[in-house]
């Protein structure tokens, strides 16, 4: 197949449209055949959107196709996957999730034996042999229930948290109608918690629909309003967690970990005594880590980036500011219910709103629309532009920084700058924002 499937978190695109019955049953099937084992054993876990259940079957079809086992067990955290193929020895498992996105999406994220995602070469070879005919199995594999697949990811955060006790604590959680929406109240319960839960009655087409991590409105004002001590708030699929203090004050990743990698720090609890983030983080998190005596390793935006960087020097802690925090001496992925406890661990009783793990600087990010995506790297290296973001560093040399990068994955220019300042701020951004519109012939993206 010529067209790319695969991107930094599996395969995602429309349910139905793109991501058809047909695309997961043949990525499961090649997947599987070239798993290498007699009759390999795959999990398969999805969240709540409505096309979970035919993509589910679909795969379930390919892996039993290529002389595979498919074993179903139902709608999980995606963060559970890795830690049940170790728990049971599997080969693979497969989840069923498009994260943040609206239900109308859907994607195929793989994990191999040791629970990591799959790398890149391997996913490249997969896409590569999707056209290929492959041979017939010696046997046609079968499909059955994984039962107390919850309570064994449920047992294994338990285990993790056994000492952390909140009872006479008021917590507020956000389920986003996804795949958190039995495992995160359970747990918080099971350590004592007194616990109130909105959007935790997923139908299928409500998943992160104003609710969840990308959209705290309500988290807001029930955690100011209900008098809760503090709020959590996971994504679809369970993998991210942000939080709002008592104040309703937003606290995103970069504060979660930075609380995070101070207490493990403190406590010789952070192998190698160092933790990764991305070039997105805010500066404030570079200075409260040098002042704790934490080294910061800075990768790519995208957890992948993060867990190679980690795995590449043998650290534990890394983590983004949209909440997806990995902490590899629990779990081999990013889990939003455990990053939550881990958050609780670190306050060891204190509240939330008088956190100082760090001092975050006033952050502006303004994204520019290029109407031709290979005009990225040229545009860059204008002489004009060059010389601008040089200005403006030197000028914030030692107290802010500036960021100016292409996406990714979109046609953008993201002008990013940090300074002491609001003020400040706004006027380096804005006079970078210029240049850059000036340098592309192209308009403002809101």
């Amino acid at each position: 197949m010529s067209r790319h499937l695969f991107g930094t978190d599996g395969v995602r695109g429309r349910a139905g449209e793109f991501l058809t019955a047909e695309l997961a049953l043949a990525l499961a099937r090649t997947a599987v055949a070239r798993a290498g084992a007699q009759r390999p054993q795959v999990l398969i876990v999805r969240d709540t959107r409505e096309s979970g259940e035919m993509l589910e079957s679909a795969i379930a079809a390919g892996v039993t196709a290529a002389g595979g086992d498919a074993l179903l067990a139902g709608v999980l955290p995606t963060p559970a996957a890795p830690l049940l193929v170790r728990r049971h020895g599997l080969q693979m498992a497969a989840v069923i999730s498009a994260s943040h996105n609206s239900y109308e999406d859907n994607g195929i994220k793989l994990f191999a034996a040791d629970g990591f995602k799959l790398d890149d070469d391997t996913e490249h070879a997969i896409e590569a042999a999707l056209g290929e005919s492959l041979a017939a199995p010696a046997h046609i594999g079968r499909v059955r229930r994984l039962h107390g697949a919850l309570e064994d990811y449920l047992r294994e955060l338990h285990t993790r948290f056994a000492e952390l006790d909140l009872s006479g604590r008021r917590v507020l959680l956000d389920c986003a109608n996804g795949a958190t929406f039995r495992a995160a109240p359970e747990i918080f319960r099971r350590l004592g918690a007194e616990v109130e839960v909105i959007a935790d009655e997923p139908d299928g087409r409500n998943i992160n629909d104003g609710c969840g991590s990308t959209h705290l409105d309500a988290l807001v004002e029930g955690a100011a309003a209900g008098g809760y001590e503090l709020a959590f708030a996971f994504d679809g699929d369970g993998d991210r967690v942000l939080a709002v203090d008592g104040d309703g004050q937003i606290v995103d990743g970069d504060e979660l970990v930075a609380l995070a990698a101070i207490h493990l720090h403190g406590r010789d609890r952070l192998p190698g005594g160092g933790v990764a983030v991305t070039v997105m983080t805010n500066y404030g998190f570079h200075t409260a880590m040098a002042d704790a005596g934490v080294e910061v390793a800075t990768t790519a935006v995208g957890d992948r980036y993060v867990l190679d960087e980690l795995r590449r020097r043998g650290w534990a802690l890394g983590g983004e500011q949209s909440g997806h925090i990995i902490d590899l001496g629990f779990g081999p992925s990013g889990d939003g219910i455990a990053s939550a406890l881990l958050t609780l661990e670190a306050l060891g009783g204190g509240d939330l709103r008088d956190r100082s793990a760090m001092k975050k600087l006033p952050q502006r990010l303004v994204n520019i629309r290029a109407a031709d995506r290979d005009s990225l790297k040229s545009t860059m290296a204008a002489t004009e532009l060059a010389s601008a973001i040089e200005r403006e560093q030197a000028a914030l040399a030692g107290r802010g920084r500036v960021l100016v990068r292409a996406s990714g994955t979109e046609p953008l220019i993201r002008v990013m700058v940090e300074a002491p300042s609001a003020r400040e701020t706004a006027a380096a951004c804005g006079r970078l924002t210029d240049i850059v519109k000036t340098v592309l012939g192209a308009g403002l993206s809101v």
